[in-house]
Parts: structure tokens; C-alpha cells; sequence
């Protein structure tokens, strides 16, 4: 039997920790041959991670996948301004090189997926493929565009680049024959500025089960005794972490909550600083990344978990992170600060309590007056989000739909 050959195109795939992942090595595990045409590896951290650049792994084959790593600048550790710039440029114009002097002509695919969780511009090689050798395209979309990109510059740099920024997002909606999308309230926000309703398809964020039986918790550092809110994850400006700080503040008082910060990012000093000037050592907890393995045993330990976005965005304002079904998946009960994509996704599932986003003074108390008042009736809200996660987020559940999708 001939293997029907599937392309994956993102800038963020193995070893680094996405989504992708999970859709490249599970589509292998089910006789695809799968091959990706990425970047060289850099993220979080912004420097290339150990063993791969310029001249190492350029070319890599890791568990039926065949990985192929055009040249990309590297994001920096700030992530922003000059260094962000030229790693979404360099991605896109040596994958269009890739494109255009390999898998033209060496190359013959039954469907390629993308996977965007910004820019938008990666998407450009994907659609350009598809047109010349008429491959149907899958864009699975995790951020809006240009929204995404008016978080994090200026207005008047926003004001030029916009208009092109909007052109290109809607030249690769036209020219992708599915828009997969992680929240629902995506749909409203890409149909805009032209009618794409018949090529939109609801595909949520899964999770790996992140059991809460496990053994690993000799390899964790030791954790408060206390009431612990976690956080995991990325520590970057979407997060929202000056308003987390101020709703510990608010909460100072009651010395039974301790916070807890897993993961790395963009803001992970700012927040160390925050810590040390407030003199929260005895309240909040930076540990710092740790191996995704380990997860479930620090989410066991926890009492809540939290996940936030900034306020202020209407893209961000519909975004479910993937980080609320890894939530849901530990059977945690879930603590947010965050727009109503995800505020509607834990009412339906009754898996926690929301407020809005930005909203420290309503997640204070929330906290105070119905988490701690409450702790039992607050556990069974985990034990909600895991029967969600059973029915709608279990990773084979959610591949099965993807070929689904494909196979149309």
C-alpha cells in the first residue's frame, strides 16, 4: 500500500515543545510518511539550541519524520523589535528557497498543515506549494493576524505595516482550502474582510493525558505545603504577569496561598524583580523550565491552575491557550484571568471560575471568597474539566479528527 505523503510547515516543532509535534510523530505513528519544513530550533530561549545550526542537523529523521530546517535568524532573548523581525523574515523568505528549489520538484504531497501560532507569514511556503502542485492546504490557526503583531509594537509602526500585514493574512486564507481554527470565536475575526465561513473548521488544542498518577515527583523540587495556584508555561507579555502581581499583592494577606511559576519567557525577569522588590519570596515561587515529562507530577501537586491573556486585544480576548486542555487533562480546577473564548470554554465546562482579563481585583476575590471558603466544592471543578477533556481534547480524539479533516 502507497503512503500517503503529508507535509507539516511551521516555524515550531520538535525539540521544541508545540503542538505540531504531536500532529507530525502521531500522523507517522499512523502510516503517513510525514515530512516538515521548519527553522532551525530557537524558541524560547532565542539562541539555537544545542547540536543544530548553520551546518548541524540541517537535514534530521526522528521517529518516521524527516525534518527539514531552512535557514531562520535566531529571535533573541528579548523577542522583540529587531531580532523577532528578521527571524519571521528569514523563515520566510529561505523556506520560500526550499519551496521553490526542492519540493517543486522532488516533492509530491497528498495535503500539507500548517501549524501558526504567529506570524502568519509562515503560512506564505505552505500556500505557495499548494498552488504550483495543486496540494490541498490545512491551516491550522492559532493567532490572528495583523492583531497578533499589534501587541507587541508601536502604533504608528502598526500604522504602516498593517495594510500589508492584512494582504498577506488574506492572501493565505484564500489560498488555503481549510482554516482550522483552536477557539470558536476565531471565526468572526477571520471572516472580516471576505467570506471564508465554508472553509472554517472548529479544531481545538489537545492535550498529551497528563495523568495525575504519577512517579515522577522525586524529580520535582519540593513545593509549599500550602494552598498552591500554578502557573506553566510561557512567561511572556501575554500573560499578563503585572496584573498577576498585583492580585498576589492583593492577597498577601492570606498566608495560606502560595504561587507557583513554572516555565521561562520574555517577562520571567521582570517577574523575578517583582518578587524581590515586593519582598514575596515567602509567597510566590519562580522555578524556572523544566522537561515536559515532569508536568504531570507538578500539576498533581497543585490546588489550582492558572492561565491568563492581557486585556485589551480583540484577538486575544478570543483565544482558548493550549495550556487550559493540559489544565482540563491533569483534572486540576482552573483559576483565569482572561478573555471570553476561554471564560466560555470553563463555564460550558464547568471546570473552574473566570474573570476578565486583566481583572486582578475580581481574581483576588474570587480567590478569597469562593476558592478558599469552598475547597471541596472547588476540587470536583477539576474533576469537571477532566470528563471535558475525555470527551472533546483527548489527543487520539483529536487526530482522528484531523484525518478526517484531510480526507474530506
Amino acid at each position: 500500500m502507497n503512503q500517503k505523503r503529508i507535509l507539516v510547515v511551521t516555524q515550531y516543532i520538535y525539540p521544541e515543545n508545540f503542538k505540531s509535534n504531536e500532529i507530525a510523530f502521531e500522523m507517522a505513528k499512523r502510516g503517513y510518511h510525514v515530512d516538515v519544513l521548519t527553522g532551525i530550533p530557537n524558541y524560547p530561549e532565542g539562541v539555537y539550541y544545542k547540536g543544530y545550526g548553520l551546518f548541524k542537523k540541517r537535514i534530521e529523521k526522528k521517529n518516521g519524520v524527516t525534518f527539514y530546517r531552512c535557514f531562520q535568524t535566531p529571535r533573541g532573548r528579548r523577542a522583540s523589535g529587531i531580532g523577532l523581525t528578521c527571524n519571521y523574515l528569514s523563515f520566510v523568505a529561505f523556506s520560500i528557497l526550499w519551496v521553490m528549489l526542492y519540493f517543486v520538484w522532488k516533492k509530491k504531497y497528498y495535503a500539507i498543515i500548517t501549524h501558526e501560532p504567529s506570524p502568519i507569514t509562515q503560512l506564505i511556503p505552505a500556500c505557495l506549494l499548494g498552488m504550483i502542485r495543486r496540494v490541498p492546504v490545512y491551516s491550522w490557526i492559532m493567532d490572528i493576524w495583523p492583531d497578533a503583531m499589534k501587541n507587541s509594537v508601536s502604533p504608528r509602526l502598526n500604522k504602516m505595516i498593517a495594510p500589508i500585514l492584512t494582504a498577506i493574512t488574506e492572501w493565505t486564507y484564500r489560498h488555503s482550502d481549510k482554516i482550522l481554527i483552536t477557539s470558536k470565536g476565531f471565526e468572526q475575526l477571520i471572516c472580516r474582510n471576505a467570506d471564508y465561513h465554508d472553509k472554517i473548521v472548529y479544531y481545538p488544542n489537545w492535550s498529551i493525558d497528563m495523568s495525575i498518577g504519577t512517579d515522577k515527583n522525586n524529580e520535582i523540587p519540593k513545593l509549599p505545603e500550602e494552598f498552591k495556584i500554578m502557573l506553566a508555561g510561557n512567561l511572556g507579555e501575554s500573560q499578563d504577569l503585572d496584573h498577576i502581581g498585583e492580585a498576589i499583592k492583593l492577597l498577601r494577606d492570606c498566608k495560606e496561598v502560595k504561587w507557583i511559576f513554572i516555565g521561562d519567557g520574555s517577562w520571567k525577569k521582570w517577574l523575578d524583580d517583582f518578587v524581590k522588590d515586593n519582598h514575596l519570596e515567602d509567597t510566590a515561587f519562580i522555578l524556572g523550565r523544566f522537561p515536559a515529562h515532569l508536568m504531570p507530577a507538578f500539576f498533581k501537586l497543585a490546588n489550582a491552575m492558572l492561565v491568563t491573556l492581557r486585556g485589551g486585544f480583540i484577538d486575544l480576548d478570543m483565544t482558548v491557550p493550549a495550556r487550559v486542555q493540559s489544565y482540563m487533562s491533569a483534572g486540576r480546577p482552573i483559576l483565569a484571568m482572561i478573555g471570553q473564548g476561554t471564560i466560555d470554554l470553563i463555564n460550558e465546562g464547568d471546570c473552574g471560575y473566570a474573570v476578565g482579563p486583566s481583572d486582578y481585583i475580581a481574581l483576588a476575590d474570587v480567590i478569597r471568597n469562593k476558592v478558599l471558603t469552598d475547597r471541596a466544592g472547588f476540587e470536583k471543578k477539576g474533576l469537571n474539566g477532566r470528563r471535558m477533556y475525555e470527551k472533546e481534547f483527548n489527543l487520539s480524539k483529536c487526530i482522528d479528527h484531523l484525518e478526517a479533516i484531510i480526507t474530506i
